[in-house]
């Protein structure tokens, strides 16, 4: 696969606030980057140098090969950038909209009209090619606004938060949209919607207080989600040791004297091992309960761990 994105320690200060601190990654064609954080954790402002709109106080972002802060025209050219409200000028229609776009984005004149009726047909805008913007549901305009971002074919197109104040079906069809563009496209998508991450990401990455705290493909994330937990309740204190040399056992949270969490790997289930050892010993079994963790959970979770110093 060829690297179209390389950000290398890249970080962002507004005085004395650091908003995006040494962020590290890559992105490849065919790739689709979920960006993850609370509000404030820096996802906009990351997106937001990767398109040159901010420039980073440190580091270096190359697009394409192309260094964008010492070549900007030309990593811009690979570029395409739908910020979270779209820029649309909605006294157009979207053909003239879209054509006004290609001069923008300087296409050869031959090539324009062509350009045009691509991003139309990909963003299934041909129906309402010729209605006003204004007119449109905020579905529509939010295809509009993709349909300008992939007008000119760049290698990485950003979306931020691309189907926020959508309706079911919208967000569906905006999904399927970008799942299609993914193969043609790297694609980078800023959201605070986790099942949008799991059902069209390939990669995601997780910000708090500017700092990535979390990257890894969707199949690493959904096997973090299948590290389940036992809840375990004795009538005295155990030995925690023991409990972990049990077959699967990787962790063990000590929540009161007499009550744990058990974190195992699946597909192992050390329930009944767990339970023979707490009766052999004479702990006392109170109860034993298994509870699997959610992909919710698991960012919750990384959500409430301390920042690195």
């Amino acid at each position: 696969m060829s690297l179209l994105v390389q950000a290398q320690q890249i970080s962002r200060a507004y005085g004395k606030i650091l908003a995006v601190n040494q962020v590290s990654f890559n992105l490849e064609k065919g790739q689709v980057l979920g960006f993850l954080g609370e509000n404030g954790a820096g996802k906009t402002t990351t997106m937001q140098m990767l398109c040159g709109i901010l420039a980073p106080s440190s580091g270096q972002i190359q697009i394409n090969g192309f260094d964008l802060l010492t070549q900007p025209k030309a990593a811009k050219r690979h570029l395409g950038y739908l910020p979270e409200q779209a820029p649309l000028y909605k006294e157009l229609t979207v053909h003239e909209f879209l054509s006004y776009c290609a001069k923008l984005h300087q296409l050869p004149v031959p090539q324009q009209a062509q350009a045009v009726r691509n991003a139309e047909e990909k963003c299934n805008l041909t129906t309402v090619a010729h209605r006003l913007i204004g007119v449109l549901s905020k579905g529509y305009q939010q295809r509009v606004g993709i349909a300008q971002a992939i007008l000119h074919k760049p290698a990485v197109i950003i979306l931020d938060e691309p189907t926020v104040g959508l309706d079911p079906i919208q967000i569906n069809e905006i999904r399927t949209l970008i799942k299609q563009l993914s193969g043609e496209h790297g694609v980078i998508l800023s959201t605070h919607i986790l099942s949008e991450v799991q059902e069209i990401c390939s990669h995601v990455q997780i910000m708090q207080h500017g700092q990535l705290i979390f990257a890894d493909t969707i199949a690493g994330l959904t096997q973090q989600a299948n590290t389940t937990l036992l809840d375990l309740t004795t009538h005295s204190a155990i030995d925690v040791g023991k409990l972990l040399a049990v077959a699967g056992v990787n962790k063990i949270d000590t929540l009161t004297e007499k009550h744990y969490q058990i974190h195992y790997q699946a597909p192992h289930n050390p329930i009944e091992a767990v339970t023979q050892l707490v009766i052999q010993t004479g702990w006392g079994l109170e109860q034993i309960t298994p509870v699997k963790r959610s992909i919710e959970d698991i960012f919750i979770a990384l959500s409430k761990t301390p920042p690195a110093p």
